[in-house]
């Protein structure tokens, strides 16, 4: 199988590590891809966000998959683009999409399905807002309704904070704040059948502690020792599904990666916002527990074909993800400083090293290109195993000014 990745992240540097593993595969490209995943897939400049581009690669590569990792694309309908023409592409359509591009039609859909969720008011005037606000109380929270990578809401006990936000994202959605832990939990479907991967949990937040401003993600881990033994199908039954069900009655079925991010609150669970690909950074620990080969799986969903995929398998160790982020992020992070210690990083045992935000120059060194720069990335026997591996690999690296939390996963290792 020849495949083709669109995008230049570390999740898109996971998935294609996971993809060069895999036996099935006989060709690995990603476009733009970025200076560590040219070591496992031969890359090729291209607007990731450029249909008619995307489709032109694809056929000239003649790949029979194409998989899209970021929100973008998928909201400007490549996989829109590339269906058109026959090619198969896991990800979802740009109306399907929307379940992540916009949060208010999120909601709707969640409302339609019965899935639980917070309250939310969707605002576009200070009035509204402002009612909205005083309708809650704090802590507020409000969301940007469109994309914002990671970074579009604001979570705060300062009412002029919030305003200041929901005044600058023009439509906007506040909604109850929801108590209890985060999890992530992705499912891969092709619309009829869903098939969801193991929980994760990431962190949001730039500092130890959960302090600082929000991020794209700064760590993950997996699995989730603290948590109920049927949350998975609890979920699935409950939120997965009829999400998939209630997009398929609207004529608008959702192919892809479904990505819940959820709220375990002291009234069950709750949806904090739906993604519509696989999430950055809790790809890099789900995939290294994954023991199934990632190509068939993908593919499967991408024509139809899930529910002859046999049951997951999945390793019994943890994994384990801490993300090194540049100068200055998130606010405006500084680029082109030069990365040392990724070979002795790598020589880790159990520990590699994902790029996300890089560049090879001229003369061959690997050089800052983005905010979150590498995810290093490390599987063990145990949680506190892969932690200490990924510390391990992080303290090898050299990068000017760049920073990381020392607390990801600290508690749950501590727990387990």
């Amino acid at each position: 199988m020849k495949v083709l990745v669109i995008g230049g992240g570390a999740r898109e540097h996971a998935l294609c590590r996971s993809l060069s593993l895999d036996p099935d595969v006989t060709a690995l490209h990603c476009a733009p891809g970025n200076a560590g995943i040219a070591e496992v897939a031969e890359v090729h400049p291209v607007d990731a966000r450029d249909g008619a581009a995307v489709r032109a690669l694809a056929a000239s590569l003649e790949a029979d998959l194409v998989v899209i990792g970021p929100e973008a694309p998928l909201v400007a309908g490549v996989a829109d683009a590339l269906r058109e023409h026959g090619v198969p592409v896991f990800g979802p359509s740009a109306e399907a999409a929307r379940l992540e591009g916009s949060k208010a039609f999120a909601k709707d859909v969640m409302a339609a399905a019965n899935v639980p969720t917070a309250r939310a008011y969707v605002c576009t005037t200070p009035d509204e807002i402002d009612r909205a606000l005083d309708a809650f109380g704090p802590p507020y929270v409000v969301k940007d309704d469109g994309l914002a990578a990671g970074k579009g809401v604001v979570v705060t006990a300062d009412p002029a904070a919030a305003r200041e936000h929901a005044l600058a994202c023009g439509r906007v959605v506040i909604e109850e704040f929801l108590d209890g832990p985060e999890v992530s939990l992705f499912a891969v479907t092709d619309g009829e059948t869903v098939v969801p991967l193991q929980p994760a949990q990431d962190f949001k937040r730039a500092l130890d502690g959960d302090e600082g401003p929000n991020t794209g993600g700064m760590g993950a881990y997996s699995p989730l020792p603290w948590a109920d033994a049927g949350l998975v199908d609890e979920v699935l039954r409950t939120v997965l599904q009829p999400t998939v069900d209630e997009l398929r009655r609207r004529g608008t079925p959702f192919s892809g990666l479904l990505y819940a991010g959820l709220a375990i609150t002291s009234r069950g669970v709750r949806v904090i916002e739906f993604n519509a690909r696989f999430g950055d950074p809790e790809t890099q620990v789900v995939l290294a527990r994954l023991k199934t080969p990632l190509a068939g799986l993908l593919y499967a969903a991408a024509t139809g074909t899930l529910a002859s995929v046999p049951p997951l398998r999945w390793s019994d160790g943890a994994a384990v993800t801490v993300v090194v982020a540049s100068h200055n992020y998130p606010d405006a992070p500084r680029t082109g400083d030069v990365i040392e210690g990724l070979a002795e990083a790598a020589g880790v045992e159990g520990a590699y090293v994902l790029h996300a935000g890089t560049a090879r120059t001229d003369s061959g060194d690997v050089v800052s290109a983005g905010g979150r720069v590498l995810s290093v990335t490390a599987s063990g026997d145990s949680l506190a195993t892969a932690r200490g591996r990924a510390y391990e690999a992080v303290s090898r690296i050299r990068l000017d000014g760049s920073h990381h939390r020392t607390d990801i996963a600290a508690k749950a290792a501590a727990s387990a």
